[in-house]
């Protein structure tokens, strides 16, 4: 729901509101959130609510001081895990310096200008994602194994499918917060699954993404069980990927409809293709990332596709009524979504402005085409040779992206 402020502040007074939620997003894609009552909403939306940016990863390198949260109004959402006497709500937040100017390292923010440029341009662009994470078992202390909930396989059912039951209650739990998921179903890995959203405008799109992160953690952890969006949990088993569609309008038509690839489609592809290499850190900043690329149909070939393949793209045929779209097959779920939608987003844009021509082939030789990184380290020794992303993203947000140490973090904590 698009709510203005005001109707936010009559909602909350109307509605049994106790705790509000402010959600705001480190650099590395991480949900935070900081709790107010409800009498300090107004000043939320008018000054914003301070937090301490020396303790957030990946903020402190820029700032010591406060930063503050100004909450989306267009972002209030019942959180319906939580009790229905004296509610919670919460907001995804942008991120203000105390003199109200954004943040610079505030990829929401980020993903706002990047949307803003595409309009500018004259399009627009509608996003719909598909995620996979996998479902872990408990220790009798409660902390996470690797193992399995179950060792069914793709598309299996119950009772083989032990987390049928995991992944309805997550899918009637997002319907109760107003998003819709289109499939949902028993991935190829055992206790992996795969739910599938519906197109949105894109920060609408990667909102409800995160929000779906936090609703798989909650259910999970309801039902006994531990999720992760490791990209390789299992050495030997399929990798987690998080595919990001992206269908492009211009004057209310999409340029990925119909059979043959109109100009503007091949334009954007080809600019995804020229500056893929360089984004990769941002799209797969884990080392576990690279060892997911060329196994169990991940990609790794630097070609496009109409079929289901271990290709870098795909343009599905749009038969009956689907929404033609290039599929982006290489990021993962551990990736900041909004970061890594924004890059994908200026390298498709920078191709149709500069009208680059699509080299690659429908379903090249992968003997003769290039590959993703092997690596983290190549992946980060790309980012700094890259123009391309120092012209895109702001410095500060650059130094505070690459001055971390890219390391697996603790298995429980992503």
């Amino acid at each position: 729901m698009n709510y203005t402020k005001s109707e936010v502040l009559q909602y909350v007074s109307a509605n049994d509101v106790r705790f509000i939620k402010l959600f705001y997003i480190d650099i590395f894609g991480n949900v935070k959130s900081i709790s107010i009552q409800p009498g300090e909403l107004d000043r939320a939306f008018s000054t914003g609510i301070p937090f301490d940016s020396n303790a957030v990863r990946g903020f402190s390198s820029i700032t010591e001081g406060d930063l503050y949260l100004v909450p989306d109004p267009a972002t209030l959402s019942v959180l319906p895990w939580r009790p229905q006497q004296g509610r919670v709500v919460r907001f995804f937040c942008n991120i203000k310096w105390p003199n109200s100017s954004p943040f610079d390292a505030d990829t929401r923010q980020l993903l706002l200008n990047t949307l803003d440029k595409i309009k500018k341009l004259g399009f627009e662009c509608r996003v719909g994602t598909k995620c996979e994470f996998y479902l872990f078992k408990l220790d009798e202390n409660g902390k996470p194994t690797l193992t399995p909930q179950d060792y069914a396989g793709y598309c299996d059912l119950a009772p083989v499918d032990k987390g049928e039951n995991v992944r309805r209650e997550i899918c009637l739990t997002l319907a109760k917060m107003g998003i819709e998921p289109e499939l949902s179903f028993h991935e190829a890995g055992p206790g992996q699954h795969q739910v599938v959203f519906r197109h949105a405008l894109g920060l609408e799109a990667i909102d409800n993404l995160e929000t779906f992160k936090t609703i798989v953690r909650t259910v999970a952890n309801g039902c006994g069980l531990f999720a992760t969006f490791l990209p390789k949990p299992l050495q030997d088993e399929a990798g987690s990927g998080l595919l990001i569609n992206i269908s492009l309008y211009k004057n209310g038509i999409n340029c990925f409809d119909g059979e043959e690839l109109s100009d503007e489609a091949k334009s954007f592809m080809a600019g995804i293709f020229a500056h893929i290499k360089e984004i990769t850190a941002f799209l797969n900043p884990l080392p576990s990332s690279y060892s997911r690329f060329g196994s169990h149909n991940a990609p790794n070939a630097l070609a496009w596709t109409r079929k289901h393949s271990g290709k870098l793209l795909r343009v599905p045929l749009s038969r009956n009524g689907e929404i033609g779209r290039v599929e982006v097959r290489s990021p993962d779920p551990s990736c900041n979504p909004y970061l890594a939608l924004s890059l994908i987003l200026e390298a498709g844009m920078e191709g149709l402005e500069k009208k680059l021509a699509l080299k690659q082939q429908e379903d090249s030789d992968e003997k003769q085409i290039e590959t993703l990184p092997s690596s983290i380290n190549e992946a980060m020794e790309l980012v700094k040779q890259s123009a391309f992303v120092h012209k895109v993203l702001p410095a500060a947000m650059l130094e505070s992206f690459t001055k971390e140490v890219h390391v697996e973090p603790l298995f429980g904590k992503i």
